[in-house]
C-alpha cells in the first residue's frame, strides 16, 4: 500500500518508515515490479535498469519535466537534469552530475555498438534510442540510414542527461555543430575503451569525466574530457568468456579487403593470440557496421583522413605484436637468452611503420642499462622477453588511446576567452568486489571511497546551506566518516599507495611479499585492515583469507585483495630499449607517442608510478566536483541475468551497501526529513482548515500557519518555518497530514455526491416538467391545427365551385366556339417557331462524321426533327460529293462496292481500306509488250498485277500477270509477256475466295467458253480486293449481271480432267498471307494451308 495518495511505494526515500534496509529493498522492488524504476533520496536519484523498453522517454517527457519543478512529476532522471541545467543557467552555478553504480547497472556509454533492435538484450537501451532520435532531430541532423543501425548503450543515465540538455539548450549552426562533436566523441572512446565482461557485454574499461562549457545563454560551447586508468593489461590478456576492447574486433570485420592488405591483417580473430578467439563475437553487436560508425565519429569529429589511417595502423601494430613468437636462446657464457622464432611478423611491423626490423628485435629481447657513463647491454630470458613484448603492447594502446582523447579535446575545447559556465558529467567504475581483486579493484574501489566521501560532505553542506539560507537552525549530524579509510589509503608518507611506491623505488629484491610484510608491519592495528598476520596475531580464523592477501574494511563492505602483480601492475615499467626504438619510426603518430624515446630529451629520471598517477588524478578530480554543486545518479541492477522483472533482494541490498543508499538516507533525515515550498503545500492541504478552504487569498505562508495550526493533535515541534519552506522534521507527521487529508477527501466527496445527487433529481424534475408543459402544448396546438385545416379545405372547396360558375358564365358570354382553335394554332405556330428558331442556333457542324442532333424539346416534333435531321446529313454529304474530283468519287465508289462484297467475310478486308487501289502493279506504263496484248479496242486495263497460279496437277504456283479490262481477263507469261489465256468477262459464272488473309480465288468459268478447255483458274493474288472489286463492276458493266463471289473454305474447281475439291486451312503461324502451301490430296482433292 502507498505511503503517499497516488504513488507506488514510497517515491522518496527520505519518508520511509521503518527505516532499514529490508523496508528500503521492498519499496525498491515493489517500485521496480510496477515499472516504476527511479526513486528519489531528496535530491539524489536510483535508476533500475529494467532490461525492457519502457515508454517514459522522448520529445513529450523532455517537454513534460522542462516545465515543471523537481517534486511535482514522478522521479526521473530528467527532472535531475533539468534541475542541474537550470541552475547552471539562471543561478550562474556550475553543476557536476556523478554517475555510479555497478558494471552492468545502466551507468556508461556505448555509441559504437549497434544491434538489431529485436535483439536487443538491453531494453532500458531501446528507450535511449527514441530520446538519441529526438536529440538528433533537435540538432537540426537528420539520423543516418538504416544500415547504420541505432545507437545503443550500457550508458543510459549519462547520455539520458546528455540527450536531455541538447534538447533544452540553444540551436544554431554553431550550436548543433559543437553538440555533433560531443556527441560523436562517445562512439570513439568507447570502441577503444569497452569490451565485453563476464557480467556486462559492454563493459567501460576507463573513467570519464567530461566537462561540457556553456555561454551565458545556456548554449554549449565545447568540452574537456578526462580518462581516469585505462585497462591495458586487457591488451594481452582476458579472462575466458571476455574480448579484449571492442576496436580489434570492428576493424577485422568491417575493414575493406584493401585496407586490411595494407595493415598486413586477415579478419580471422582466431589468428591474433592477443585476441580470445572463443568470444569473438557478441550477440546483437554489429562489429562490422560499427566500424563504420567509428570511422564517421571520427570524421565528425575532425581526424583527418589521414589520422584515422594512423590511428588503424597502430592498432594493427598491437594486434601483430601479440603474434611475435618468442623462443628461448643462449649466449656464448651460458647464459640464458631469447630470440625471435620467426621473422616475419617483424618484418611486417616494421615495414607497416617504417622501423628496422633488427632494431626491433634487439630491443625486444635485450636491454641497456646505464649506470653513470657506462652502458651495459643484458639479453632478456623468454619470461623477460614476453614481459617486454606485452608491455610495449599495452603502453602503445594506452598511449594511443591517450592521444584520442587528447585529439577529441582539440576538436570540442572553447576557442573564446569570455565567461563559461561549465557543466560536468563523471561516468566512472563502480565499486568491484570479485572473487580475486587485484591492484585494478584496489585503485577503482579507492576512488569510490573518495567520492563516497565528496558525496557525504557535499550533502551536508548543501543541507546545511538550505537551513541557513531559510533561516532554521542547524544541529550537527553524526554520520560515519570515510577519512579514515581514505587516509588509509592515501596517506602521503604512511598510506598503502605510498607504502606501495616505496616498495617499488626500494634497491635489492623487491617482490609483492615484502610488500605485504610492510603493509602487515604498519597497519597490523589498524581498525579498517586485516591480513592473514593480524587475524593469526588475534587469533582469528578466516578460511577466505589467504597468505598473499589484505582486506579493507571500505563504507561498502570489507574487500580482500591479493598483492600478486601489485609492485609489476604499479612500476607500469617499459624498457628505454623499446621507447627508443618506437621512436625511432617513421611513422609520425607512433613516434609521437614515445617522446622520452628522444635522445635529446632522453632522462634517467623514474617516472611516476601508476598508483601515484591515479592518486594525484583523483585529487584534480576531488578539487573540481568541490568547486561545482553536485547532482547524483545511484545506479543498480536487479539482476545479473538481464531480465526483465527479476528482482534478486541479495544482489540489489549489495549494491544498495556499496552506494551507501541507507547512509544517505539516514544524513538527509537527521534533521527535517521533509521540505517544500509553502505554495505547493498549502494547494495540497488547504482542505485541511475551514480558513483556507475553498479559496484563500492571503500569503502562502500565513496559509500553511493556518493549516497546521488547525491540527490539533500535531506538535509545534514537528514543523518549522523557513523563508520559503515549511520543513517537517519525521515522516510520520507527513503521513498523519496525508491520512487527514484522505479522510477530508471522503468528507468533500460525501458532500459532493451529496450535491450532486439533489442537483441531478432536481434537474431531472424540471425536466419532467418542462416535457409534460411542452406535451400539452404540442397537444393543443395540434388539434386546433386539424381543426382549422377540415375549416380550411371547407373554405377552399366553396371558393372553387364559385370562381368555376363565374368562369363558366363569362366563357358563354364572351367567347365563341372558333376562338379555342384559333388560340390553340397559335400557340402551336409560336411553339413550331421557337423551334425552329432555336434549331438554328444549335445547327451541328458541316463535318461529314459528325452525327451529333440537338433533342426535339417536345414529342410532337419527333417526326420533324427526325426529317429534318436526315435533310441535313443529305445536305452535308452533297456538299462534301460536290467538292470531290471525278477520280476521288470514283475510288469511293469502289471501295463502297468493296464494303459490299466484302465488308466482314474476308480477313483481310480491313487491311485494305485505308490504302487506295492502283490498278497497276506490274508497272504497265514501261512496258510496251503488255500493252499490246490487252488491244486497242479493249479500252484501258483496271488492274495490271502479278499473280501465282495453281498448278491443277500437282498444286505447284507459277507467276503470271494478269490483266482485267473492260472485256477480258487476260493471263500472260511473266518472262515472255505472251499472252496464255484470254477469258471474256462473260464467260466467268463466279469466284470463290476464302475468308482468311489469304490471297487465293477461283475464276469459275462457263462450260461454253473458249477458254475452258482446261478448266477454272485458281490464283493467289497479294491484292485480291481490288481484283474481285473491279472484276465485279467490270463484269457488271461487260454484262449487266451481278458476278457470284462466294466466301467459303471448301470450294470445288473444275478441270478438264475433273472436279477437285479444294480446302483451305489455317496453318500453325497464324493468318498472314505470307505464304501458301498447296498439296494434293489424291486425284479430287487438294489442301490448302495458309500460314
Amino acid at each position: 500500500m502507498p505511503l503517499l495518495e497516488g504513488t507506488i511505494g514510497v517515491e522518496d526515500l527520505i519518508l520511509l518508515e521503518p527505516l532499514d534496509e529490508e523496508s528500503l529493498i521492498k519499496n525498491l522492488q515493489l517500485r521496480y515490479e510496477k515499472k516504476e524504476i527511479y526513486t528519489y533520496i531528496g535530491n539524489v536519484v536510483i535508476s533500475m535498469n529494467p532490461y525492457q523498453q519502457l515508454p517514459i522517454y522522448g520529445p513529450e517527457f523532455i517537454a513534460k519535466y522542462r516545465d515543471y519543478t523537481f517534486y511535482e512529476l514522478k522521479p526521473h532522471i530528467y527532472a535531475l537534469a533539468n534541475v542541474a541545467y537550470q541552475s547552471l543557467k539562471e543561478r550562474d552555478r556550475d553543476q557536476c552530475i556523478l554517475i555510479t553504480g555497478e558494471s552492468g547497472a545502466g551507468k556508461t556509454g556505448h555509441e559504437g555498438a549497434f544491434r538489431r533492435q529485436k535483439r536487443l538484450s538491453d531494453p532500458l537501451e531501446l528507450e535511449l534510442q527514441a530520446a538519441l532520435s529526438h536529440l538528433m532531430w533537435v540538432l537540426g541532423t537528420k539520423p543516418r540510414s538504416s544500415t547504420r543501425r541505432n545507437l545503443v548503450s550500457k550508458n543510459q543515465a549519462s547520455k539520458l542527461v546528455m540527450s536531455y540538455v541538447a534538447a533544452v539548450c540553444g540551436k544554431g549552426e554553431q550550436v548543433n555543430s559543437v553538440k555533433e562533436q560531443l556527441l560523436q566523441s562517445n562512439p570513439v572512446l568507447e570502441a577503444f575503451g569497452n569490451a565485453k565482461t563476464i557480467r556486462n557485454d559492454n563493459s567501460s574499461r576507463f573513467g570519464k569525466y567530461m566537462d561540457i562549457e556553456f555561454d551565458f545563454k545556456g548554449s554549449p560551447l565545447g568540452g574537456v574530457i578526462t580518462n581516469y586508468l585505462l585497462e591495458k593489461s586487457r591488451v594481452v590478456k582476458q579472462l575466458k568468456g571476455e574480448r579484449n576492447f571492442h576496436i580489434f574486433y570492428q576493424l577485422l570485420a568491417g575493414a575493406d579487403t584493401e585496407l586490411l592488405k595494407a595493415l598486413k591483417l586477415e579478419d580471422d580473430t582466431r589468428a591474433y593470440a592477443y585476441l580470445n578467439g572463443g568470444v569473438s563475437k557478441v550477440d546483437g553487436m554489429d562489429d562490422a557496421s560499427n566500424f563504420r560508425d567509428v570511422q564517421h565519429a571520427m570524421s565528425v569529429i575532425g581526424f583527418s583522413e589521414e589520422e584515422i589511417r594512423q590511428v588503424l595502423e597502430v592498432t594493427a601494430l598491437v594486434l601483430k605484436l601479440g603474434n611475435v613468437r618468442l623462443m628461448d636462446e643462449f649466449q656464448a657464457n651460458g647464459i640464458a637468452a631469447s630470440g625471435i622464432c620467426d621473422g616475419k611478423g617483424i618484418q611486417e611491423i616494421g615495414e607497416m611503420v617504417g622501423l628496422n626490423s633488427g632494431e626491433l628485435e634487439r630491443a625486444l629481447c635485450s636491454r641497456t642499462m646505464e649506470t653513470g657513463k657506462e652502458k651495459v647491454v643484458t639479453g632478456l630470458n623468454l619470461i623477460q622477453a614476453q614481459y617486454a613484448r606485452d608491455a610495449l603492447a599495452k603502453n602503445i594502446y594506452s598511449r594511443l588511446f591517450d592521444w584520442i582523447v587528447n585529439r577529441i579535446n582539440e576538436s570540442i575545447k572553447v576557442g573564446t576567452v569570455e565567461k563559461r559556465k561549465v557543466m560536468g558529467v563523471l561516468d566512472i567504475y563502480g565499486f568491484e568486489i570479485l572473487e580475486d581483486n587485484s591492484f585494478e579493484q584496489f585503485v577503482i574501489n579507492y576512488c569510490n571511497e573518495k567520492l563516497q566521501q565528496v558525496f557525504i560532505e557535499l550533502t551536508l553542506k548543501e543541507e546545511q546551506e538550505e537551513y541557513k539560507r531559510e533561516g532554521i537552525p542547524w544541529t550537527k549530524v553524526e554520520y560515519f566518516d570515510n577519512s579514515i579509510i581514505c587516509n588509509l589509503i592515501e596517506h602521503s608518507q604512511r598510506g598503502i599507495l605510498a607504502m606501495l611506491d616505496e616498495e617499488c623505488l626500494r634497491p635489492g629484491v623487491v617482490s609483492d611479499s615484502t610488500f605485504l610484510a610492510k603493509l602487515n608491519q604498519l597497519f597490523s592495528k589498524h581498525s579498517h585492515y586485516e591480513s592473514k598476520v593480524s587475524q593469526n596475531a588475534q587469533r582469528q580464523y578466516d578460511r577466505t583469507m589467504g597468505l598473499n592477501c589484505f582486506r579493507i574494511c571500505h563504507y561498502a563492505g570489507k574487500v580482500t585483495y591479493n598483492v600478486t602483480g601489485f609492485i609489476d601492475k604499479n612500476n607500469d615499467l617499459l624498457f628505454r630499449d623499446l621507447s627508443q626504438t618506437m621512436w625511432k619510426a617513421q611513422h609520425p603518430l607512433l613516434q609521437s607517442l614515445f617522446p622520452e624515446g628522444n635522445p635529446k630529451e632522453a632522462s634517467l629520471k623514474r617516472p611516476p608510478t601508476a598508483g601515484t598517477q591515479f592518486k594525484n588524478s583523483v585529487a584534480i578530480l576531488m578539487k573540481n566536483l568541490y568547486s561545482k554543486n553536485p547532482n547524483y545518479i545511484r545506479c543498480i541492477k536487479p539482476n545479473d541475468q538481464k531480465q526483465q522483472g527479476r528482482f534478486t533482494s541479495e544482489l540489489v541490498l549489495v549494491q544498495a551497501r556499496y552506494l551507501g543508499l541507507l547512509e544517505n538516507v539516514r544524513v538527509r533525515r537527521a534533521g527535517y526529513a521533509f521540505r517544500q515550498g509553502y505554495k505547493p503545500f498549502l494547494e495540497r492541504y488547504r482542505l485541511l482548515s475551514r480558513s483556507t478552504w475553498p479559496r484563500w487569498n492571503g500569503d502562502d505562508r500565513e496559509g500553511v500557519e493556518k493549516v497546521l495550526g488547525s491540527q490539533e493533535d500535531l506538535s509545534s515541534e514537528e514543523v518549522a518555518y523557513g523563508m520559503t519552506k515549511i520543513f517537517i522534521r519525521s515522516p510520520k507527521t507527513l503521513f498523519y497530514l496525508e491520512e487527514q487529508r484522505r479522510l477530508r477527501l471522503q468528507q468533500l466527496a460525501t458532500l459532493i455526491q451529496k450535491v450532486y445527487r439533489g442537483w441531478r433529481c432536481r434537474t431531472y424534475y424540471q425536466q419532467m416538467r418542462k416535457s409534460q408543459i411542452l406535451i400539452s402544448a404540442w397537444f393543443r396546438g395540434n388539434k386546433q391545427k386539424k381543426h382549422y385545416g377540415k375549416i380550411r379545405s371547407s373554405v377552399l372547396l366553396i371558393q372553387a365551385f364559385a370562381r368555376g360558375w363565374k368562369a363558366r358564365k363569362n366563357y358563354r358570354k364572351y367567347f365563341r366556339s372558333g376562338a379555342a382553335l384559333t388560340l390553340a394554332n397559335f400557340i402551336y405556330q409560336s411553339m413550331t417557331q421557337k423551334f425552329l428558331l432555336n434549331l438554328k442556333k444549335n445547327l451541328p457542324s458541316t463535318k461529314v462524321l459528325d452525327d451529333t442532333w440537338p433533342a426535339a424539346p417536345y414529342r410532337c416534333f419527333n417526326r420533324a426533327n427526325q426529317e429534318l435531321q436526315r435533310l441535313f446529313y443529305q445536305w452535308k454529304c452533297k456538299k462534301f460529293r460536290d467538292q470531290l474530283s471525278p477520280k476521288q468519287v470514283q475510288t469511293l465508289r469502289e471501295k463502297l462496292c468493296a464494303s459490299e462484297l466484302l465488308k466482314g467475310k474476308k480477313a483481310s478486308y480491313p487491311q485494305s481500306v485505308p490504302i487506295p487501289f492502283r490498278g497497276d502493279y506490274v508497272g504497265l506504263q514501261g512496258n510496251p509488250k503488255l500493252q499490246k496484248l490487252k488491244g486497242r479496242e479493249e479500252g484501258p486495263v483496271l488492274v495490271a498485277d502479278t499473280v501465282k497460279k495453281v498448278n491443277r496437277g500437282n498444286g505447284k504456283t507459277s507467276t503470271r500477270i494478269l490483266l482485267l479490262t473492260e472485256r477480258h481477263v487476260i493471263l500472260s507469261d511473266a518472262k515472255k509477256s505472251q499472252a496464255q489465256i484470254v477469258v471474256a468477262l462473260e464467260d466467268v459464272t463466279g469466284v470463290s475466295v476464302t475468308s482468311l488473309q489469304d490471297g487465293l480465288f477461283s475464276l469459275h468459268l462457263s462450260e461454253m467458253s473458249s477458254a475452258v478447255s482446261k478448266g477454272d483458274i485458281l490464283l493467289i493474288s497479294d491484292h485480291v480486293v481490288e481484283l474481285l472489286t473491279k472484276m465485279y463492276q467490270a463484269v457488271l458493266g461487260a454484262t449487266q449481271r451481278q458476278l457470284s463471289i462466294t466466301v467459303t473454305e471448301k470450294f470445288s474447281v473444275r478441270f478438264k480432267e475433273g472436279s477437285v475439291a479444294v480446302r483451305v486451312i489455317q496453318g500453325p503461324a497464324g493468318g498472314g498471307n505470307r505464304k501458301l502451301t498447296c498439296k494434293k490430296k489424291g486425284s479430287n482433292s487438294m489442301e490448302v494451308t495458309v500460314r
